[in-house]
């Protein structure tokens, strides 16, 4: 299992005020630590970056992979940023990613041409600028279209790493079957079978803390069983890393609560906040 270290982000602060001021211990120290909890790639997301995307990406690749030989997953629309990352990037250690493209035109034919070019990874986002993606067939759909592109521009379909669009479970309940009817699927596409991935805490947005590690663990385990090969996750949550380990939410939570999480997912029972109460 490919397991994506999320927690190098400019959207927190102590991360964001490192990376102005050039500061590399934060950095440094959650980037090894994540390493050290069981992540094998780390993410790194620097945001839009407009004005030194280059310059910023360029720095913070280096100063990851001083302490963490892992290979990293490149995360901002900025492409200039893509490149500088990607140049800098120390492939001993393994392919570097790019996070992400997606079916929309024009975001295909700005970074696919930029994973060929430096054949990384790259994760294929199944949206398009159409809206979310209804079901899983629409899902597949867009896949094809991804691998299509990166056939087109000499891309092995291999470095694919296809993602279904995980929504959170409140108020899109139906999409959680979806998104793991979705995974079953994308293993149909090509042989060897396709690459995945998903944002794993997207869906336990807005719940309740209380709440969040079993759904979080339960999705985990369904799409694991689907065919799943890669999230993007924190694994400093100790928790949800046994899981990991085990492949089995009881291993945490009580079986009855798995269950009733499993069948929550499945769209047999109603999503609510207190549905383990009920």
């Amino acid at each position: 299992m490919l397991l994506i270290g999320e927690r190098i982000n400019v959207i927190t602060k102590a991360q964001r005020e490192a990376m102005q001021n050039r500061d590399p211990k934060p950095i440094q120290e959650i980037a090894k630590a994540q390493v050290d909890a069981g992540a094998n790639m780390l993410d790194i997301n620097i945001g839009p970056a407009e004005d030194d995307g280059p310059e910023v990406m360029d720095w913070i690749v280096k100063t990851v992979q001083e302490v963490a030989q892992v290979p990293l997953c490149l995360d901002t629309t900025n492409l200039d940023a893509i490149r500088a990352g990607l140049k800098a990037h120390n492939n001993e250690w393994g392919r570097a990613m790019i996070n992400s493209t997606s079916g929309e035109t024009e975001r295909l034919n700005s970074f696919m041409p930029v994973a060929a070019e430096f054949q990384c990874d790259i994760i294929g986002l199944c949206l398009t600028g159409s809206g979310l993606p209804a079901d899983a067939n629409e899902r597949a759909a867009i896949a094809v279209d991804i691998m299509g592109k990166a056939m087109e521009v000499g891309l092995p379909v291999e470095n694919i790493h296809l993602d279904p669009l995980v929504l959170m479970l409140n108020g899109n309940q139906d999409q959680a079957l979806q998104c793991i009817q979705a995974v079953e699927m994308f293993q149909a596409l090509n042989d060897p079978p396709m690459k995945t991935v998903v944002g794993l805490s997207n869906i336990a947005n807005t719940a309740p803390a209380k709440m969040k590690g079993i759904l979080t663990a339960v999705f985990y385990k369904m799409l694991v069983d689907a065919g799943l090969t890669g999230a993007i996750i924190d694994t400093l949550e100790k928790e949800f890393m046994e899981v990991v380990r085990t492949n089995d939410p009881t291993s945490i939570y009580p079986a009855e609560h798995v269950e009733k999480t499993m069948r929550v997912m499945r769209g047999e029972i109603m999503y609510a906040h207190s549905y383990l109460d009920i």
